[in-house]
C-alpha cells in the first residue's frame, strides 16, 4: 500500500489581521494554516480527562493548527475565528441549535461560513503593539489596556478559582478580569498600583465604560443568529462540545 496523502490544510484569516502581534510572530501575517479534521482529531473530543479539565476544545484547536504558533499568544477573537473554521472544516457550515425566545425553546440553524467579522477601526491600532488608551468618563483617569489572549484567560481562570477556594461566597470575575486588562493607571505600570486601583478606586460607571470600549474595538467574529422576521440584536450562537460533534451525545 502506497504512502497515504498528507492531511490537507486550509488558510484561515484572523479577525485581528495580525496587527496586534509582534512582527516576529507568525501570527502577524494575519492568517494561519489549519488541518482538516480526521478521525484521530475526533478522539480528542471524547477524551474524558480533557472534558473533566474543561480543556477539550482547546486541545482540539491546538491539534488542528498546522502553523507553528504559540497557542497562548492567540487573541480571543482570533481564537474564536479558528474555532468556527475548525467546525466548518470538520462537519460543514450548517449548525443547528436550540435557543430560547420569550421563554419558548426554538430551533435555529446558522451558516457558519457566512458569519461576519466585526468591523474594526484600524486607525486605533499601532502595528505590533497590543495596547490602547482610555480616559474614564467620570474620574478622568488615563488608563492603558490590552486585549486578552488565550494565555491571559488561563491565568484569569486560575486566579478566580484560587480566590473561590478562599472565599466561596465571593464573586471576583469582573475585578480579576479588569486587573489583567489594564496595563497602567495614569502612567503607573506596577501591578500593585493597578490592583489597588481596581479594588478601591475604579467607579462602576467607569468600569462599565471601559468594558464597552473594549468590546467595541476587539477584533472578533459576530457569533449571532438572526431568525426570520427577528428585529433584535441577534441571538448568541451557543458553543459546546456538540458544536463540533453534533451526534456525540456529550
Amino acid at each position: 500500500m502506497g504512502e497515504l496523502n498528507k492531511i490537507p490544510t486550509e488558510t484561515i484569516s484572523l479577525p485581528s489581521k495580525g496587527l496586534l502581534y509582534p512582527k516576529e510572530s507568525l501570527l502577524s501575517s494575519g492568517e494561519i494554516e489549519m488541518y482538516y479534521m480526521t478521525a484521530r482529531h475526533e478522539d480528542i473530543l471524547t477524551n474524558s480527562n480533557y472534558i473533566r479539565q474543561g480543556v477539550v476544545i482547546d486541545k482540539l484547536l491546538q491539534a488542528l493548527i498546522a502553523s507553528k504558533i504559540n497557542f497562548d499568544d492567540l487573541l480571543i477573537g482570533d481564537k474564536n475565528a479558528i474555532m468556527i473554521a475548525a467546525r466548518v472544516l470538520g462537519y460543514g457550515e450548517k449548525y443547528e441549535f436550540t435557543y430560547n425566545h420569550e421563554n419558548v425553546p426554538k430551533q435555529g440553524i446558522v451558516d457558519l461560513s457566512k458569519l461576519k467579522e466585526k468591523e474594526i477601526d484600524e486607525s486605533l491600532f499601532s502595528s505590533g503593539v497590543n495596547e490602547f488608551t482610555f480616559t474614564t468618563p467620570k474620574q478622568g483617569t488615563v488608563l492603558t489596556f490590552k486585549l486578552l489572549t488565550h494565555g491571559d484567560e488561563k491565568k484569569i481562570d486560575a486566579e478566580i478559582k484560587g480566590l473561590q477556594k478562599i472565599s466561596p461566597e465571593k464573586s471576583t470575575d469582573v475585578t480579576t478580569r479588569l486587573k489583567f486588562i489594564i496595563t497602567s493607571v495614569n502612567g503607573e505600570r506596577e501591578q500593585k498600583t493597578i490592583r489597588d486601583y481596581v479594588d478601591n478606586h475604579l467607579l462602576a460607571p467607569d468600569a462599565r465604560a471601559l468594558r464597552e470600549y473594549y468590546g467595541k474595538i476587539q477584533p472578533d467574529i459576530e457569533l449571532k443568529y438572526y431568525p426570520e422576521n427577528y428585529t433584535g440584536e441577534g441571538i448568541d450562537v451557543p458553543i459546546s462540545l456538540n458544536f463540533f460533534w453534533p451526534d456525540s451525545g456529550i
